[in-house]
C-alpha cells in the first residue's frame, strides 16, 4: 500500500471513531476531550502528513496560510483541514457556531480564550500553544484567536464544513463591534 492509500486509510478510520464518539458522548467537553486525542493519535502519523504533501503558500503570493480538506462527509459533517502556514498570521476572536478541535502535526499555533463582557467586547481568560501532541477544542459559542509566527502544519476539524458556516462572529476591537465572517471558499481539495 503506498503512502496516499496509508493515508487514506489512517483518516478514514480517524473520521469513522470520531463520528462514533460524537454519537455516544454528543457535543460535550468530555466527547470534544475524546475526539482531540483522536486526532491527535492521527496527527503523530507525521510520515503520512508532510509539507510536501500540504505546501504552505510560496512566499511573496500575498497568502500566508492554505486550508486542504482532508475529509468531509456527504452531508458536509465532520470535516477535517489541513492548515499549512507560513507563519505571520493571525485571526481575532471569533466562535465557530459548531464544534472545533485543533491539533499540531509540525510547528506552534497560539490559542488565546475569550469570555465576552458585559460591554459587548472580550476578555481574555487564557491561552495555549497547540504542538505536535497537543490540541484544544471548542464548543460551538466558545471564542478564541489564533496566533502562527513561524511555519506550521496543524488539523482542523469541525462539526460542519467551513463552506457551510455562514454565521460565524469575530470582534472587531478597535471599533468594538462584531461582524459576521464570510463562508470560507478558499479550501483545497485533498481528498
Amino acid at each position: 500500500m503506498d503512502r496516499i492509500d496509508q493515508r487514506r486509510q489512517a483518516v478514514a478510520s480517524a473520521v469513522s471513531d470520531i463520528r462514533a464518539i460524537e454519537a455516544r458522548e454528543g457535543v460535550t467537553r468530555v466527547g470534544l476531550a475524546r475526539i482531540r486525542e483522536r486526532l491527535i493519535e492521527l496527527a503523530a502519523r507525521s510520515d503520512l502528513f508532510g509539507p510536501e504533501d500540504f505546501p504552505a503558500p510560496v512566499a511573496g503570493s500575498g497568502l500566508r496560510s492554505a486550508l486542504y480538506r482532508i475529509s468531509e462527509d456527504e452531508d458536509h459533517r465532520f470535516a477535517l483541514y489541513a492548515n499549512a502556514s507560513l507563519g505571520g498570521y493571525g485571526t481575532p476572536a471569533h466562535d465557530h457556531t459548531t464544534w472545533a478541535v485543533i491539533v499540531g502535526v509540525t510547528g506552534e499555533e497560539l490559542n488565546r480564550f475569550y469570555d465576552p463582557t458585559p460591554e459587548g467586547g472580550v476578555q481574555q481568560r487564557g491561552e495555549f500553544v497547540v504542538r505536535a501532541g497537543t490540541g484544544v477544542s471548542f464548543m460551538p459559542q466558545d471564542l478564541h484567536s489564533i496566533h502562527i509566527d513561524a511555519p506550521l502544519l496543524n488539523f482542523h476539524m469541525y462539526g460542519l464544513g467551513l463552506e457551510q458556516l455562514d454565521k460565524r462572529r469575530f470582534y472587531k476591537a478597535q471599533d468594538n463591534t462584531w461582524s459576521v465572517f464570510p463562508a470560507h471558499s478558499d479550501i483545497r481539495e485533498a481528498r
